[in-house]
């Protein structure tokens, strides 16, 4: 059994443990791996006493969206305070990089991974890490040339979904951490992603599992946290009102007629996505339409009651909306209802950021509202204990993800997710999409999200009736 480093400043969980040993070996045997573990339970920690435990052999890289950044930081200080954080600041970087050694750990972002590709493939690293490794998923990108043009002795990925849309993003995850094991991205189209995607191919997915399997390690928090209280999830239905579903009706029948009189086929795709974007809106709130508009919104009037209830138990609640202007709305909600809150969204600088949930944390407000993509990762906000999401996200995981902020190590109490969902709309729609999803990622990754690859005649299904 590989021995822990002497220098690690933490009593890891047997699990951790665990996931360290499994790193331990893939770094032995010369091979990368996935670290796909639930939100919550501490992929951080793992991936740190790893690149400890080469750290005497030359410096370290960790690519990490900027919203995570200051995390790391702030967990190497707390676990491991002898390797000797670097960041690329000013205009050395060229002198910065040079100079870097044994213990040293570069932590760095993936908007400078793009900028920096030829200084940082120069570096032989011991250990490269890509945190929330998804956003790399795209083969096409300059950021995932930049990434495979990295030279490293052990390259791991951690990321709580694998898969966020389609097969071929597993394939480039692959890519990075060990190319050439799932062959070309022909090749692997044409074994796995389109008899599964397209078929539902049993065999070609116990294949591909069998294939990936040793290489990734997803362990749940069911499975490993027997401390961690209850989490229940409730959908809350929206009845729209007259006024409300004639609206949604009119921009629904629009939609339609818009796109069977287009002649754009090769614009047709992203025509039916921006009628379903003003599909989705029309849902969450009349003004997200026509900002004048003084047709009342029902999802408003049923969060404002559930709030009132909630903040009346003494409850603190995270509230998630994809649509910042929807979150501007609620904002004056909870103005004239003289709420304290914190706000958050991908505007909100790195620094204010981390005064805002350390402020939340502390007990300066009952209320937290985030913008779902800025707000999914790297936030432990276990001072709440009740989650609602205003509007459903395509991707069931993502949602999971921004609901683990609070159900997470370090919550007591039991945990509420409220999905406030339209009905007889496209939401209902969405939800239900989000089943098949999460039934074919759990053949596949045993829990992390997998979904195929939506038609132009999937997404008009959204639109039709019925």
């Amino acid at each position: 059994m590989p021995e822990l480093p002497s220098t690690l400043r933490a009593d890891l969980r047997d699990y951790q443990r665990e996931g360290y040993n499994w790193l331990a070996r893939l770094a032995h045997w010369g091979v990368g791996g996935c670290l796909a573990d639930d939100m919550g339970l501490g992929k951080t920690v793992q991936s740190l006493a790893i690149i400890l435990q080469h750290a005497g052999d030359g410096p370290s890289l960790v690519v990490t969206p900027t919203s995570v950044s200051t995390n790391w930081l702030t967990e190497v200080n707390r676990f491991t305070p002898t390797l000797k954080i670097q960041q690329l600041l000013g205009r050395d970087r060229k002198e910065a990089i040079t100079a870097l050694g044994p213990f040293d750990l570069l932590i760095t972002t993936y908007t400078l991974l793009q900028q920096e590709e030829e200084l940082l493939s120069t570096v032989n690293w011991q250990t490269v890490i890509l945190d929330e490794a998804q956003a790399i998923k795209n083969s096409a990108t300059k950021r995932s040339r930049a990434a495979m043009a990295l030279k490293s002795r052990f390259r791991l990925i951690t990321t709580g979904t694998p898969i966020e849309n389609h097969l071929g993003e597993l394939w480039n995850l692959f890519h990075f951490i060990n190319p050439g094991l799932l062959g070309t991205l022909t090749s692997f189209n044409e074994r796995f992603a389109t008899p599964i995607e397209r078929y539902q191919d049993r065999d070609a997915r116990l294949k591909l599992k069998k294939l990936i399997r040793p290489f990734i390690l997803r362990r749940i928090k069911s499975q490993v946290l027997e401390e961690l209280p209850s989490r229940t999830e409730v959908t809350l239905d929206v009845e729209m009102g007259p006024e409300e579903t004639h609206l949604y009706e009119a921009i629904r029948q629009q939609a339609i007629d818009a796109l069977e009189n287009s002649g754009d086929t090769k614009g047709r795709p992203l025509q039916i996505l921006a009628e379903i974007m003003r599909l989705r809106q029309a849902c969450c709130n009349p003004r997200l339409i026509d900002p004048n508009s003084t047709i009342p919104s029902a999802k408003l009037e049923l969060f404002s009651s559930t709030l009132d209830d909630l903040l009346a138990g003494r409850h603190k609640v995270l509230v998630f909306s994809q649509f910042i202007s929807h979150l501007q709305i609620i904002r004056k909600l909870l103005d004239e209802k003289d709420v304290r809150y914190q706000y958050l969204d991908g505007a909100t600088s790195a620094k204010l950021r981390k005064e805002r949930v350390d402020d939340f944390q502390a007990g300066i407000g009952d209320v937290f509202l985030i913008s779902l993509k800025a707000g999914g990762l790297g936030l432990n906000l276990t001072a709440a204990d009740y989650v609602i999401h205003m509007d459903p996200w395509w991707n069931p995981a993502i949602e999971d993800q921004a609901s683990d902020r609070a159900h997470r190590i370090g919550q007591t109490r039991p945990v509420t997710i409220y999905r406030l969902v339209c009905k007889n709309t496209i939401e209902e729609k969405i939800v239900k999409l989000h089943q098949d999803k999460r039934e074919l990622a759990g053949t596949l990754l045993e829990g992390s999200d997998l979904s195929a690859r939506l038609s132009s005649e999937d997404l008009l299904d959204l639109i039709r009736a019925g």
